[in-house]
């Protein structure tokens, strides 16, 4: 029986021990194309792309024109 923290075996002893939770294992893949990698690559594409943008308005020049004038 399990009742608030505490368990009481089959002898009417209490544990006053803490309960240990569940051990599970995730076995998702985090490699290839996943959910979480797809969303992270589309967002720091679309960071590259607005930085861009501003560089072309600040410096009147593109990305390549920019990286020729250093």
């Amino acid at each position: 029986m399990t009742n608030r923290g505490f368990t009481i075996n089959e002898r009417g002893q209490l544990n006053r021990f803490a309960i240990e939770p569940k051990v599970y294992v995730d076995e998702t893949s985090r490699t290839g194309f996943t959910e979480y990698a797809e969303k992270l690559n589309g967002r720091l594409a679309m960071i590259g792309f607005v930085s861009l943008i501003a560089l072309e308005v600040l410096t009147g020049h593109g990305l390549i024109g920019w990286l020729t004038s250093l």
